[in-house]
């Protein structure tokens, strides 16, 4: 059975949380995922009164770049895909019925 966010150290959870919390940044263009905008860490950190926030934002920072790195993985592979099923469209003359 895979870990809950429960079973990790008191640390460790008020990052998943914060990681939650934190808003996401886009690129508008591409769509590309660039990952959570920090802007209002420090408050957060205040807010949820963090005692040791030097090994929150370390523990914030490796998930945030899992994270990141599996949700681009993932829109990659959707983006394969739409493009294959986009080539996989053409008219074969073998296609076409006879009268």
């Amino acid at each position: 059975m895979p870990p809950t966010r429960g079973d990790f150290p008191l640390e460790v959870q008020v990052a998943f949380l914060l990681h939650d919390l934190l808003p996401d940044r886009w690129d508008g263009m591409s769509g590309s995922y660039f990952g959570k905008d920090l802007s209002a860490l420090g408050t957060l950190l205040d807010v949820w009164e963090v005692d040791d926030k030097q090994i929150v934002c370390y523990f914030l920072k490796n998930i945030e770049a899992r994270y990141a790195m599996k949700l681009n993985k993932d829109l990659e592979r959707q983006r394969k895909a739409r493009e294959n099923k986009g080539k996989n469209t053409h008219i074969s003359s073998a296609n076409i019925k006879k009268k």
